[in-house]
């Protein structure tokens, strides 16, 4: 068994073999640019309980504007088949129904970042891929975001990430081969696990670092907010 992705540039459209019979799906080209045909889905994880933080980081600003609304405003909705927002909070709940996305509640924030996954996944149903973005990122920029998706949408076969300088960061696109593995992680354990699992099929799209800084204290976000001065 194998899978690769074949530019078939002459005809105007790619594939992904899974052998050397079978096509897995076309993807269609359109003036040398990728046409989305693949249903791709967003999880926005804005469930964690914020304990290093002191409390509700999600509630914290940067210029004016919460963690949870630059997060949302990070995400390219007209790109996504659907978004999700899954979370513990009713506020974030209320901020996800203002941008059109979807809110799932968490009830069990201390079953850890797997449980978030697999609500996440559920509510996103019938996706060919799913991008799993943090809300402690507040200098993440929506045109990495698209940059990463263009990224994926032209190896579809692959797990895409947004890095710098080799090194891995959020958020990350799976596609839905992916998926059992993800639904099988347990407790705290999240994408990364999954992905160590499979380095050789990682491709990284290369933004500057400080989009990639999240804040897990509120010291990081003092001191990410003075370096932005």
């Amino acid at each position: 068994r194998f899978e690769k992705v074949f530019p078939l540039s002459y005809l105007g459209y790619n594939a992904v073999f899974l052998d050397s019979f079978s096509i897995l799906r076309v993807y269609y080209r359109h003036g040398g640019d990728p046409v989305e045909k693949l249903r791709i889905g967003c999880v926005v994880m804005a469930a964690g309980n914020g304990s290093r933080f002191g409390r509700n980081k999600l509630a914290a600003e940067v210029d004016g504007k919460t963690l949870l609304h630059r997060a949302l405003e990070a995400v390219p909705a007209h790109r996504l088949y659907r978004v999700a927002v899954v979370t513990q909070y009713p506020e974030a709940a209320e901020a996800a129904r203002r941008f059109s996305f979807t809110p799932v509640e968490n009830h069990h924030p201390d079953w850890g970042i797997s449980h978030t996954i697999s609500l996440g996944l559920d509510a996103l149903g019938d996706c060919d891929a799913a991008l799993f973005l943090v809300s402690d990122q507040p200098l993440l920029e929506r045109a990495s975001v698209e940059g990463l998706l263009d990224l994926y949408c032209q190896h579809p076969a692959c797990i895409a990430a947004l890095g710098h300088d080799g090194v891995r960061g959020n958020p990350c696109l799976f596609p839905a081969r992916f998926f059992p593995e993800l639904r099988a992680l347990q407790g705290d354990c999240g994408g990364s696990a999954v992905i160590r699992r499979h380095e050789d099929a990682l491709l990284l799209y290369d933004v500057p670092a400080r989009q990639l800084t999240d804040v897990d204290t509120r010291a990081a976000l003092d001191a990410l907010i003075a370096r932005e001065r």
